[in-house]
């Protein structure tokens, strides 16, 4: 339920590639409502973590083990971290407003909206980021993906 804001940017990712040339310019008001849902979902979450002052860790596994070196993909949700997750989740929604409108002539805009969903998964990777390595990954994830590919 707390990964909610994270698998939607990553979804109107994969429906940026996947199908945005079928779909067309319909894609758009899809990548919309996902980001309206995770702005709703967050205040939610703002109100049910922040208000309350609980804590949630989520540990989805190892995915790292060196030796004595062991890291789990963990997110961590306190009252600080839902605070700054609905503060990007807000501003990446109204950038998406504004993109949308701004660039409605333009051919591109579905790779471009996909561009910045990637953008605020990322970021949103970086605010939840339960260890230093997952939070490196969310801050310079461009040197990260270059390096692979």
């Amino acid at each position: 339920m707390y990964l909610l804001p994270l698998v939607l940017p990553l979804l109107n990712l994969v429906l940026s590639c996947l199908f945005g040339k079928l779909l067309g310019k319909r894609v758009v008001s899809l990548f919309i409502f996902n980001m309206f849902l995770c702005v709703i979902s967050c205040f939610f979450y703002f109100f049910l973590v922040g208000v309350s002052k609980f804590t949630c860790f989520i540990d989805l596994g190892s995915w790292l083990h060196i030796g004595l070196l062991r890291l789990n993909w963990v997110f961590f949700f306190d009252s600080i971290t839902v605070t700054m997750l609905l503060l990007v989740v807000f501003v990446s929604f109204l950038v998406h407003l504004y993109s949308v409108d701004y660039m409605s002539g333009d051919p591109h805009i579905i790779r471009f909206l996909g561009y910045l969903s990637l953008f605020t998964f990322f970021m949103l990777m970086l605010v939840t980021a339960g260890n230093f390595v997952q939070l490196f990954l969310g801050w310079d994830w461009r040197r990260s993906l270059h390096s692979i590919g």
